[in-house]
């Protein structure tokens, strides 16, 4: 999906004219993964990244009151199926944002790219549809602003280098 087509996506989240759910209705396209992976380039559904299976992280973050639990799939998992093999993972945002990331500190780090907040899809005013998150509370070492800048929301694409 092109820049354009993602941003228009964003807007029409944002005015309810689509919905988180109705982009895992199997057609609307929420992220692009390309770079050093199999084949050029690899789009996914929230649906089919559902189906890459389920990880949940329930943690404090900077951006919310208290207790978050997070859901969607490990960002390890989403590298092994793309058969990523690169030493930085580039993670940007609908809102053309993006962040280096050492590929090694989203896997040791159990870093998950969230569908689903507190049981409900995310919608673009709620940092979604994507949302790379880190587990704050259960490593203490993760609660720095480097880890903070890392953990990007509106997350529509990821390139591996």
């Amino acid at each position: 999906m092109s820049v354009i087509l993602r941003m228009l996506f964003a807007l029409a989240l944002c005015l309810g004219l689509a919905t988180p759910a109705a982009a895992g209705d199997g057609k609307a396209i929420v992220l692009t993964v390309e770079g050093n992976i199999e084949g050029e380039r690899q789009t996914f559904t929230l649906a089919e990244l559902e189906a890459l299976g389920s990880a949940k992280i329930t943690t404090t973050t900077p951006w919310h009151d208290g207790a978050v639990a997070f859901e969607g799939v490990a960002v390890a998992r989403l590298l092994q199926h793309v058969k990523a093999q690169g030493g930085t993972t580039e993670v940007t945002a609908l809102n053309a944002y993006f962040v280096d990331i050492p590929t090694e500190d989203l896997i040791r780090n159990g870093a998950v790219l969230a569908l689903k907040r507190d049981g409900n899809y995310m919608s673009v005013t709620d940092k979604g549809p994507l949302f790379l998150i880190y587990p704050f509370d259960s490593n203490p070492e993760l609660r720095t602003e480097v880890h903070y800048s890392r953990s990007v929301w509106q997350v529509s694409s990821i390139a591996v280098r």
